[in-house]
Protein backbone atom coordinates (compact mmCIF):
# COMPACT_ATOMS: atom_id res chain seq x y z
CA UNK A 1 0.00 0.00 0.00
CA UNK A 2 2.75 2.46 0.97
CA UNK A 3 4.77 1.73 -2.18
CA UNK A 4 2.00 3.23 -4.31
CA UNK A 5 2.66 6.67 -2.77
CA UNK A 6 6.34 6.19 -1.95
CA UNK A 7 7.57 7.69 -5.21
CA UNK A 8 5.51 10.85 -4.61
CA UNK A 9 7.23 11.27 -1.23
CA UNK A 10 10.54 10.43 -2.87
CA UNK A 11 10.02 13.12 -5.53
CA UNK A 12 9.23 15.67 -2.80
CA UNK A 13 12.46 14.75 -1.04
CA UNK A 14 14.40 15.05 -4.28
CA UNK A 15 12.96 18.50 -5.03
CA UNK A 16 13.48 19.68 -1.45
CA UNK A 17 17.12 18.63 -1.43
CA UNK A 18 17.69 20.29 -4.81
CA UNK A 19 16.15 23.56 -3.61
CA UNK A 20 18.27 23.55 -0.44
CA UNK A 21 21.48 22.85 -2.34
CA UNK A 22 20.65 25.46 -4.97
CA UNK A 23 19.75 28.02 -2.30
CA UNK A 24 22.97 27.30 -0.42
CA UNK A 25 25.06 28.04 -3.52
CA UNK A 26 22.96 31.01 -4.61
CA UNK A 27 23.27 32.86 -1.29
CA UNK A 28 26.86 31.85 -0.58
CA UNK A 29 29.49 34.53 -0.01
CA UNK A 30 32.25 34.55 -2.62
CA UNK A 31 35.06 35.14 -0.13
CA UNK A 32 34.19 31.87 1.63
CA UNK A 33 34.87 29.71 -1.41
CA UNK A 34 36.52 26.82 0.42
CA UNK A 35 33.97 26.67 3.25
CA UNK A 36 31.14 26.81 0.71
CA UNK A 37 32.67 24.04 -1.41
CA UNK A 38 33.22 21.76 1.58
CA UNK A 39 29.74 22.48 2.96
CA UNK A 40 28.08 21.86 -0.38
CA UNK A 41 30.07 18.63 -0.82
CA UNK A 42 29.04 17.39 2.65
CA UNK A 43 25.37 18.27 2.06
CA UNK A 44 25.37 16.68 -1.38
CA UNK A 45 27.07 13.51 -0.09
CA UNK A 46 24.52 13.02 2.68
CA UNK A 47 21.48 13.88 0.55
CA UNK A 48 22.50 11.67 -2.39
CA UNK A 49 23.14 8.74 -0.05
CA UNK A 50 19.75 9.19 1.61
CA UNK A 51 18.07 8.98 -1.80
CA UNK A 52 20.22 6.01 -2.77
CA UNK A 53 19.48 4.06 0.42
CA UNK A 54 15.73 4.68 0.08
CA UNK A 55 15.80 3.20 -3.44
CA UNK A 56 17.72 0.18 -2.15
CA UNK A 57 15.21 -0.22 0.68
CA UNK A 58 12.36 -0.30 -1.86
CA UNK A 59 13.94 -3.36 -3.45
CA UNK A 60 13.70 -5.29 -0.19
CA UNK A 61 10.07 -6.29 0.42
CA UNK A 62 10.78 -7.12 4.07
CA UNK A 63 11.31 -3.39 4.71
CA UNK A 64 8.06 -2.24 3.07
CA UNK A 65 5.78 -2.78 6.05
CA UNK A 66 7.40 -0.67 8.78
CA UNK A 67 11.01 0.36 8.14
CA UNK A 68 10.66 2.09 4.77
CA UNK A 69 7.59 4.17 5.77
CA UNK A 70 9.26 5.13 9.07
CA UNK A 71 12.45 6.32 7.36
CA UNK A 72 10.57 8.13 4.59
CA UNK A 73 8.27 10.00 6.98
CA UNK A 74 11.17 10.83 9.30
CA UNK A 75 13.12 12.32 6.41
CA UNK A 76 10.30 14.27 4.79
CA UNK A 77 8.05 15.30 7.68
CA UNK A 78 10.58 17.79 9.16
CA UNK A 79 10.89 19.46 5.75
CA UNK A 80 7.10 19.78 5.48
CA UNK A 81 6.78 21.21 9.01
CA UNK A 82 9.69 23.62 8.51
CA UNK A 83 8.13 24.73 5.21
CA UNK A 84 4.83 25.41 7.01
CA UNK A 85 6.62 27.42 9.72
CA UNK A 86 8.39 29.37 6.98
CA UNK A 87 5.09 30.33 5.33
CA UNK A 88 3.45 31.28 8.64
CA UNK A 89 6.47 33.35 9.74
CA UNK A 90 6.64 35.15 6.41
CA UNK A 91 2.93 35.94 6.54
CA UNK A 92 3.20 37.14 10.15
CA UNK A 93 6.13 39.45 9.42
CA UNK A 94 4.39 40.77 6.31
CA UNK A 95 1.24 41.50 8.31
CA UNK A 96 3.30 43.20 11.03
CA UNK A 97 4.98 45.48 8.49
CA UNK A 98 1.62 46.25 6.95
CA UNK A 99 -0.04 47.23 10.24
CA UNK A 100 2.93 48.64 12.17
CA UNK A 101 3.86 52.29 11.95
CA UNK A 102 7.55 51.39 12.07
CA UNK A 103 7.20 48.99 9.14
CA UNK A 104 10.05 46.92 10.59
CA UNK A 105 11.71 45.93 13.85
CA UNK A 106 14.90 47.87 13.22
CA UNK A 107 14.75 49.78 16.51
CA UNK A 108 14.46 46.59 18.53
CA UNK A 109 17.32 45.00 16.59
CA UNK A 110 19.51 48.08 16.99
CA UNK A 111 18.95 48.12 20.76
CA UNK A 112 19.83 44.45 20.95
CA UNK A 113 22.98 44.94 18.87
CA UNK A 114 24.11 47.88 21.00
CA UNK A 115 23.66 45.89 24.17
CA UNK A 116 25.62 42.96 22.74
CA UNK A 117 28.41 45.24 21.57
CA UNK A 118 28.95 46.19 25.19
CA UNK A 119 29.46 42.54 26.13
CA UNK A 120 33.05 41.44 26.79
CA UNK A 121 34.92 39.25 24.31
CA UNK A 122 34.92 36.35 26.77
CA UNK A 123 31.14 36.42 27.20
CA UNK A 124 30.58 36.77 23.45
CA UNK A 125 32.67 33.67 22.86
CA UNK A 126 30.67 31.74 25.46
CA UNK A 127 27.39 32.86 23.87
CA UNK A 128 28.62 31.69 20.46
CA UNK A 129 29.69 28.23 21.59
CA UNK A 130 27.76 27.24 24.70
CA UNK A 131 24.89 25.87 22.61
CA UNK A 132 27.30 23.34 21.08
CA UNK A 133 28.28 22.17 24.55
CA UNK A 134 24.65 21.91 25.63
CA UNK A 135 23.85 19.78 22.58
CA UNK A 136 26.74 17.46 23.45
CA UNK A 137 25.66 17.14 27.10
CA UNK A 138 22.00 16.66 26.14
CA UNK A 139 22.75 13.88 23.66
CA UNK A 140 25.07 12.15 26.13
CA UNK A 141 22.32 12.25 28.74
CA UNK A 142 19.76 10.90 26.28
CA UNK A 143 22.10 8.11 25.22
CA UNK A 144 22.93 7.16 28.83
CA UNK A 145 19.27 6.93 29.84
CA UNK A 146 18.22 5.02 26.73
CA UNK A 147 21.27 2.73 26.87
CA UNK A 148 20.39 1.58 30.37
CA UNK A 149 16.73 1.13 29.43
CA UNK A 150 17.65 -1.04 26.45
CA UNK A 151 20.17 -3.03 28.49
CA UNK A 152 17.64 -3.75 31.22
CA UNK A 153 15.04 -4.84 28.69
CA UNK A 154 17.38 -7.14 26.75
CA UNK A 155 19.32 -8.75 29.59
CA UNK A 156 17.36 -11.31 31.59
CA UNK A 157 17.91 -12.04 35.26
CA UNK A 158 20.21 -15.00 34.59
CA UNK A 159 22.48 -13.10 32.22
CA UNK A 160 24.08 -9.95 33.56
CA UNK A 161 26.51 -9.46 30.66
CA UNK A 162 26.61 -5.98 29.19
CA UNK A 163 25.42 -5.22 25.70
CA UNK A 164 28.23 -5.93 23.27
CA UNK A 165 28.97 -3.91 20.18
CA UNK A 166 29.57 -5.85 16.99
CA UNK A 167 33.03 -4.76 15.73
CA UNK A 168 31.92 -5.03 12.10
CA UNK A 169 29.17 -2.48 12.72
CA UNK A 170 31.82 0.18 13.37
CA UNK A 171 33.71 -0.49 10.13
CA UNK A 172 31.57 2.02 8.27
CA UNK A 173 33.54 2.06 5.01
CA UNK A 174 33.25 -1.73 4.78
CA UNK A 175 29.48 -1.51 5.35
CA UNK A 176 29.20 1.25 2.75
CA UNK A 177 31.02 -0.78 0.09
CA UNK A 178 28.92 -3.81 0.98
CA UNK A 179 25.66 -1.90 0.49
CA UNK A 180 26.81 -0.61 -2.90
CA UNK A 181 28.10 -3.96 -4.15
CA UNK A 182 25.39 -6.11 -2.58
CA UNK A 183 22.13 -4.12 -2.54
CA UNK A 184 20.20 -7.00 -0.97
CA UNK A 185 22.36 -6.69 2.14
CA UNK A 186 20.87 -3.36 3.23
CA UNK A 187 18.44 -4.91 5.70
CA UNK A 188 21.17 -6.79 7.59
CA UNK A 189 23.44 -3.76 7.64
CA UNK A 190 20.71 -1.39 8.82
CA UNK A 191 19.81 -3.61 11.75
CA UNK A 192 23.46 -4.33 12.62
CA UNK A 193 23.96 -0.65 13.45
CA UNK A 194 22.97 0.48 16.92
CA UNK A 195 19.56 2.13 16.93
CA UNK A 196 21.04 5.21 18.60
CA UNK A 197 23.09 5.74 15.43
CA UNK A 198 19.86 6.77 13.70
CA UNK A 199 18.81 8.99 16.62
CA UNK A 200 22.05 10.96 16.32
CA UNK A 201 21.85 11.27 12.57
CA UNK A 202 18.21 12.33 12.42
CA UNK A 203 18.76 14.88 15.19
CA UNK A 204 21.48 16.64 13.21
CA UNK A 205 19.58 16.11 9.95
CA UNK A 206 16.63 18.08 11.33
CA UNK A 207 18.90 20.59 13.08
CA UNK A 208 20.84 21.16 9.85
CA UNK A 209 17.70 21.73 7.76
CA UNK A 210 16.35 24.24 10.31
CA UNK A 211 19.61 26.21 10.36
CA UNK A 212 19.94 26.02 6.58
CA UNK A 213 16.45 27.42 6.06
CA UNK A 214 17.18 30.06 8.69
CA UNK A 215 20.29 31.21 6.84
CA UNK A 216 18.64 31.20 3.42
CA UNK A 217 15.70 33.28 4.69
CA UNK A 218 18.08 35.65 6.49
CA UNK A 219 19.73 36.47 3.18
CA UNK A 220 16.51 37.32 1.35
CA UNK A 221 14.14 40.22 2.00
CA UNK A 222 11.00 38.32 1.10
CA UNK A 223 11.01 35.41 3.56
CA UNK A 224 11.17 35.16 7.35
CA UNK A 225 11.93 32.45 9.89
CA UNK A 226 11.66 32.47 13.72
CA UNK A 227 15.41 32.10 14.26
CA UNK A 228 16.53 34.92 11.96
CA UNK A 229 17.53 36.89 15.04
CA UNK A 230 20.26 34.37 15.95
CA UNK A 231 22.99 35.93 13.77
CA UNK A 232 22.57 39.19 15.70
CA UNK A 233 23.59 37.38 18.86
CA UNK A 234 26.75 35.71 17.57
CA UNK A 235 27.97 37.48 14.41
CA UNK A 236 29.79 40.70 13.66
CA UNK A 237 28.76 42.95 10.78
CA UNK A 238 31.49 41.50 8.55
CA UNK A 239 30.52 37.91 9.40
CA UNK A 240 26.87 38.54 8.50
CA UNK A 241 27.79 38.57 4.83
CA UNK A 242 28.80 34.91 5.02
CA UNK A 243 26.94 31.97 6.51
CA UNK A 244 26.72 31.86 10.28
CA UNK A 245 29.05 29.48 12.11
CA UNK A 246 26.13 27.44 13.48
CA UNK A 247 25.26 26.34 9.92
CA UNK A 248 28.80 25.09 9.34
CA UNK A 249 28.63 23.33 12.71
CA UNK A 250 25.35 21.60 11.76
CA UNK A 251 26.62 20.51 8.34
CA UNK A 252 29.88 19.17 9.76
CA UNK A 253 28.17 17.25 12.56
CA UNK A 254 25.48 15.83 10.25
CA UNK A 255 28.23 14.50 7.98
CA UNK A 256 30.08 12.99 10.95
CA UNK A 257 26.86 11.48 12.35
CA UNK A 258 26.22 9.83 8.97
CA UNK A 259 29.75 8.47 8.67
CA UNK A 260 30.60 7.37 12.22
CA UNK A 261 29.18 4.99 14.86
CA UNK A 262 27.80 6.61 18.04
CA UNK A 263 30.86 6.43 20.31
CA UNK A 264 33.15 7.85 17.63
CA UNK A 265 30.63 10.56 16.85
CA UNK A 266 30.41 11.53 20.53
CA UNK A 267 34.20 11.93 20.58
CA UNK A 268 34.08 14.18 17.50
CA UNK A 269 31.15 16.19 18.84
CA UNK A 270 32.97 16.60 22.16
CA UNK A 271 36.06 17.93 20.39
CA UNK A 272 33.97 20.30 18.26
CA UNK A 273 32.11 21.66 21.28
CA UNK A 274 34.05 21.39 24.55
CA UNK A 275 37.48 21.20 22.91
CA UNK A 276 36.76 24.21 20.71
CA UNK A 277 35.33 26.21 23.63
CA UNK A 278 38.36 25.40 25.77
CA UNK A 279 40.67 26.52 22.98
CA UNK A 280 39.07 29.93 22.63
CA UNK A 281 38.49 30.56 26.34
CA UNK A 282 42.05 29.70 27.39
CA UNK A 283 43.37 31.64 24.42
CA UNK A 284 41.36 34.75 25.28
CA UNK A 285 41.99 34.60 29.03
CA UNK A 286 45.57 33.36 29.27
CA UNK A 287 47.00 33.27 25.75
CA UNK A 288 50.23 35.22 25.31
CA UNK A 289 52.12 33.45 22.51
CA UNK A 290 50.22 33.96 19.27
CA UNK A 291 50.69 31.56 16.38
CA UNK A 292 52.82 33.31 13.76
CA UNK A 293 50.66 32.41 10.75
CA UNK A 294 47.39 32.66 12.68
CA UNK A 295 47.57 35.67 15.04
CA UNK A 296 43.96 35.23 16.19
CA UNK A 297 44.95 31.98 17.96
CA UNK A 298 47.47 31.20 20.67
CA UNK A 299 49.63 28.21 21.52
CA UNK A 300 48.15 28.12 25.04
CA UNK A 301 44.60 27.89 23.69
CA UNK A 302 45.46 25.24 21.10
CA UNK A 303 47.29 23.14 23.69
CA UNK A 304 44.33 23.36 26.09
CA UNK A 305 41.90 22.34 23.34
CA UNK A 306 44.13 19.46 22.25
CA UNK A 307 44.48 18.07 25.78
CA UNK A 308 40.72 18.39 26.33
CA UNK A 309 40.05 16.65 23.01
CA UNK A 310 42.43 13.81 23.92
CA UNK A 311 40.67 13.24 27.25
CA UNK A 312 37.27 13.19 25.56
CA UNK A 313 38.48 10.76 22.89
CA UNK A 314 40.04 8.41 25.46
CA UNK A 315 36.72 8.24 27.31
CA UNK A 316 34.74 7.33 24.20
CA UNK A 317 37.11 5.57 21.77
CA UNK A 318 40.32 4.78 23.65
CA UNK A 319 43.91 6.10 23.66
CA UNK A 320 44.96 5.00 20.15
CA UNK A 321 42.22 6.85 18.31
CA UNK A 322 42.45 9.53 21.00
CA UNK A 323 46.03 10.36 20.01
CA UNK A 324 45.16 10.37 16.30
CA UNK A 325 42.03 12.51 16.54
CA UNK A 326 43.44 14.90 19.15
CA UNK A 327 46.48 15.36 16.93
CA UNK A 328 44.18 16.03 13.98
CA UNK A 329 42.26 18.54 16.11
CA UNK A 330 45.48 20.41 16.87
CA UNK A 331 46.51 20.54 13.20
CA UNK A 332 43.04 21.61 12.06
CA UNK A 333 42.77 24.25 14.77
CA UNK A 334 46.06 25.99 13.99
CA UNK A 335 45.37 25.79 10.25
CA UNK A 336 41.95 27.50 10.24
CA UNK A 337 41.02 30.10 9.25
CA UNK A 338 44.63 30.89 8.35
CA UNK A 339 46.46 29.71 6.31
CA UNK A 340 43.48 27.57 5.23
CA UNK A 341 40.43 29.81 4.84
CA UNK A 342 38.03 27.18 6.11
CA UNK A 343 35.78 27.09 9.17
CA UNK A 344 37.02 24.80 11.94
CA UNK A 345 33.36 23.92 12.55
CA UNK A 346 33.57 22.11 9.21
CA UNK A 347 37.14 20.84 9.14
CA UNK A 348 37.21 19.23 12.59
CA UNK A 349 34.11 16.97 12.28
CA UNK A 350 34.53 16.20 8.58
CA UNK A 351 38.30 15.67 8.76
CA UNK A 352 38.19 13.56 11.92
CA UNK A 353 35.29 11.39 10.72
CA UNK A 354 36.99 10.67 7.39
CA UNK A 355 40.25 9.90 9.20
CA UNK A 356 38.48 7.43 11.50
CA UNK A 357 36.67 5.48 8.77
CA UNK A 358 39.83 5.19 6.66
CA UNK A 359 42.04 4.04 9.56
CA UNK A 360 39.32 1.70 10.81
CA UNK A 361 39.01 0.17 7.34
CA UNK A 362 42.73 -0.15 6.59
CA UNK A 363 43.95 -1.34 10.00
CA UNK A 364 40.70 -3.10 10.98
CA UNK A 365 41.36 -1.83 14.50
CA UNK A 366 38.30 -1.55 16.72
CA UNK A 367 38.10 1.33 19.21
CA UNK A 368 38.07 0.74 22.94
CA UNK A 369 35.39 2.69 24.78
CA UNK A 370 36.22 3.33 28.43
CA UNK A 371 32.78 4.72 29.19
CA UNK A 372 31.08 1.45 28.13
CA UNK A 373 33.11 -0.44 30.72
CA UNK A 374 31.76 1.57 33.65
CA UNK A 375 28.04 1.96 32.97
Amino acid sequence: MFISIFYIWYLLLLVSYFLMLFGFLYFSYRSDVLSNMVSFGALFFVFINILLFLILMVQDEDLHHETLPLFTFTLLLPIVLIGAILLVSTAFVGLFKLLSKEKDVSKFINRLENRLNETSKIKKDIIRKINHVLIFIGLIGLWYISYNMVRESTNNDDNNEKIKIDPDSTNMLYLYFRILTKPNSIENIMFSLQWFYYVLFFFFYIFCIIMLVNELTRKTKYLAFPFNILPILIMSEEEKQSYCTYLYFCIGQMFAAFLCPPMVFFAILGMSSIGDLMTSQVGIRYGKKHIAWNPNKTYEGTLAGTITSFIICVIFIGPFYGILLAGAFMIFDISTSKPIKLSDNLLIPIGCSIMYVIIRYILDLEYYSVILQYI
